[in-house]
C-alpha cells in the first residue's frame, strides 16, 4: 500500500509540475518576443547612428569643397580686377584687401587639424554667475 501511495503522489507531483511549467513557459515566450524586439530596436538605432555619421561626414566634405571653391572664386575675382583695372590703387581694390585675410584664414584652418573640444574650461552661459556667487559664499 505504501508503494501505491508513493506512486500516486509522484504522478500528482509530475502533473502539478507539468502545469506549473506550462504556465511559466508562456512568460518565457513573451520574454523571448520582447528580447527579439529589443535586439531589433538596437540594430535599427545603430543603423540610424551610422547613417547620421555618414551624413555629417558627407556634409563636412561638401562644406570643405564649397570653402575651397569660394576661395578660388575670390582669388579669380581679385586677379581679374587687378588685370582689368591695373591703374587702380591697391587700397581701392575691394578684393585686394580681403585676399590677404582669406589666405590667412585658409592657412590657419589647414594648420589646426585638431578636432574641436565639446566643452569649455570654465563656467559659461546662464549658470556662470550662479557658480561664482556660490564659490564666494
Amino acid at each position: 500500500m505504501a508503494w501505491i501511495n508513493t506512486l500516486v503522489f509522484v504522478v500528482i507531483g509530475i502533473v502539478i509540475g507539468f502545469i506549473i511549467a506550462r504556465l511559466t513557459t508562456r512568460d518565457n515566450s513573451q520574454q523571448k518576443d520582447l528580447k527579439k524586439e529589443l535586439e531589433k530596436s538596437r540594430y535599427e538605432l545603430e543603423q540610424y547612428r551610422q547613417e547620421l555619421v555618414d551624413h555629417f561626414a558627407q556634409s563636412a566634405e561638401l562644406l570643405d569643397n564649397i570653402s575651397r571653391d569660394y576661395s578660388k572664386l575670390y582669388q579669380h575675382m581679385a586677379n581679374t580686377s587687378a588685370e582689368l583695372m591695373p591703374n587702380l590703387p591697391e587700397q581701392d581694390n575691394p578684393f585686394a584687401k580681403r585676399i590677404s585675410k582669406l589666405s590667412e584664414v585658409t592657412e590657419d584652418s589647414s594648420a589646426s587639424k585638431e578636432p574641436p573640444r565639446d566643452y569649455s574650461d570654465g563656467a559659461s552661459g546662464l549658470l556662470k554667475d550662479q557658480k561664482e556667487t556660490s564659490k564666494a559664499s
